[in-house]
Parts: structure tokens; sequence; C-alpha cells
């Protein structure tokens, strides 16, 4: 059994995670990188940067010492942004404790070496018991305690089930797979078409187009993951189709929100920095999950075309129209 956790990372993920642990009686630390926001959330008992409205656990630690933070713990959580999360273990590998469980709740790919985030923590501090927990998880829903369902996976299925426990709620549902690289892949991708699903939005497209670009988005997802090793059947559960639809309708999504800005003639430049830290992941994503559709020789002309918009300067009309130009085809499983 599980009966201590760390969490490594403050944002709304994070939070969620100390919510949900500590709703289950384990033992709760919370680690941040910035002194400000530490003393912020210990002054009010809140996070109003990333999870507004509600409050923490009165018995939460959080600090900004990784050795307080980590010390004892059997599950850590990794929750920082996938740009920041090499930095972050290379700040804390000291501290990591060597026999805990792994669990990744990052959504999104490393830019540079196009990694994983599992695998980023691989290539930091050696091999590690792993998990990956993603899905269509709202943290803002889950925290008010309205009903939602994810999965966890590994190769180890006594350690998915561990931490399946550590996490379950009577409105948190949890299930178990097998395929960590799937879910993994899954949480990441969804949020290109997340970008493309708020630029149809911001267009005022309408209901059609919004289904067919989920339905083709999920198209190219499932296409890129199978490529990747992935089992196909994982893009039609929790981690893919359930991710996708949450992600590609709420507003909610800061990945739908800034596609919906630069729908409405945004510049990418200004969302950003207005979102400030809270910047989303499709984003950076966005260039990873090209730079991986040509490694692997993988169509993904949704993906081209957010990349177009967000990089290049492309007016988001030119790409709808360009996607809707392009040779008719017959529409098969993984066509």
């Amino acid at each position: 059994m599980i009966n201590r956790a760390a969490i490594i990372g403050d944002g709304g993920m994070g939070t969620l995670s100390a919510l949900l642990l500590t709703s289950r009686g384990l033992g709760v630390r919370m680690w941040s990188a910035f002194k400000e926001h530490v003393a912020e959330m210990q002054r009010t008992g809140r996070n109003a940067r990333f999870l507004p409205g509600v409050s923490l656990p009165k018995d939460l630690l959080v600090s900004t010492d990784a050795a307080e933070v980590t010390d004892g713990a059997d599950l850590v959580v990794l929750a920082v942004p996938s740009r920041y999360l090499r930095g972050v273990l290379e700040q804390v590998a000291g501290n990591l404790p060597p026999e805990a469980i792994y669990c990744s709740v990052v959504k999104g790919i490393e830019t540079e070496s196009l990694l994983r985030p599992s695998e980023v923590l691989e290539a930091v501090a050696g091999p590690r018991r792993t998990v990956v927990l993603s899905g269509p998880c709202l943290a803002r829903e889950v925290a008010a305690e309205l009903p939602a369902a994810v999965v966890v996976a590994s190769a180890d299925a006594d350690d998915a089930d561990r931490v399946r426990r550590a996490y379950a709620t009577d409105w948190f549902r949890v299930y178990t797979s097998p395929d960590s690289v799937g879910v993994e892949l899954g949480g990441a991708l969804k949020n290109v078409v997340a970008i493309a699903a708020g630029i149809c939005h911001g267009l005022d497209l309408g209901t059609n187009a919004v289904a067919a670009l989920v339905t083709r988005g999920l198209v190219e997802v499932t296409r890129l993951g199978t490529a990747l090793g992935a089992r196909p059947e994982t893009f039609a559960g929790l981690a893919g189709l359930g991710d996708l639809v949450t992600t590609c309708l709420s507003p909610l999504s800061r990945n739908h929100r800034v596609g919906e800005a630069i729908g409405r003639g945004r510049s990418l430049e200004d969302v950003l920095e207005e979102m400030g830290r809270a910047e989303p992941e499709g984003v950076r994503t966005t260039w990873a999950v090209l730079a991986l559709a040509e490694r692997e020789r993988v169509e993904m002309p949704i993906t081209r075309e957010v990349y177009e918009v967000l990089f290049k300067g492309k007016p988001a009309p030119d790409a709808v129209a360009d996607l809707m130009r392009r040779e008719m085809k017959a529409e098969t499983a993984m066509q």
C-alpha cells in the first residue's frame, strides 16, 4: 500500500493530486520551485493561481525543500510542465527515492529530445517504477467533486493497481491499462487537436466542423501513437477519445482557449503573455508532434496546419480551407 506521497509541481494537476491523495488518507507533501508561491499558499490555504476557489488540505505540507518533501515517500507524482520537467528533475535528483513508484501526470513531449515525460525521468534518474495517469480530467471539475474517470497505465500491473487505489474516490474513477506508451501519448497528442478545435470555435465554424475535426484528429493521434508502439485500442478509451472530447469542447481547457483566441484574430504571443505560467502544453507539443510525425513518416494534416498557424503566421481561415481542399479519399480505420 502507498502511505506517503510527494508531489513535484505546484500547478493545477499537482494540487488536484494533493486533494485526491489526502482524501484517501495519505500523507502528502508538495514541492514548488517558487518561494513566493509557497508563502502565498501557506498564508491563504489556497492555490489561487492554478486551482482557484479550492481550499488546500489542512495537513498538506508545501515547501521548496525537495529533501523535506520526498523524505519517506513511496509515491512521487510528477506534475511539472514538460518543458520544465528535465530541469526540475535535475534540480531534485539527489532527493528522488529509488524505491518509490513514480506517477507522471504530465501531458506533453520534450521538444528537444522528443521524449515522453516518463522517458525524461529515466534519462535523468535512471530506471524507475513508473506509471502514467491520464484521461479527461479538468482539475476544477474534479476538485468540485464532479464525477470523472481516468486511466493509470504501467507495465507492472501491481504498481498500476497501487496507484489506482491511492487516487480513486467516489467521484474519481480510475481504470488500469498495460499500455503506458499509448496512455502517455494520448495525453500529449490530444492537446494539438484541442488547439485546432479552439480555432474552429473562434472562427464560428459550427458544430459539424468541430465534430469532423475531433474525429479526424483522433485518426491522427491513433496513427502516430501506433507508429510509436502504442496499442490502437488505447486511443478509443479514456486517454484517447475521452481526453480528446473534454479538451476540445470545454472552455476550461487552456489549449482550447488559446486556439479560440487565435481564431478570433489574436496573436499567439499576446495570448501566451496573458496566460503567463499557465501556458498550455499543446503549443510546444505541436512542434514536437510534427517532428515525430516527420521522423516516423506519418501523415498528420491537422497537426501540420496548427503548426503553420502557430509558428509560421498562416491565417487560420487559410488553414481550414487547405484542410477542406485536400485530395478526396475513403474513410478507413487508419486512413
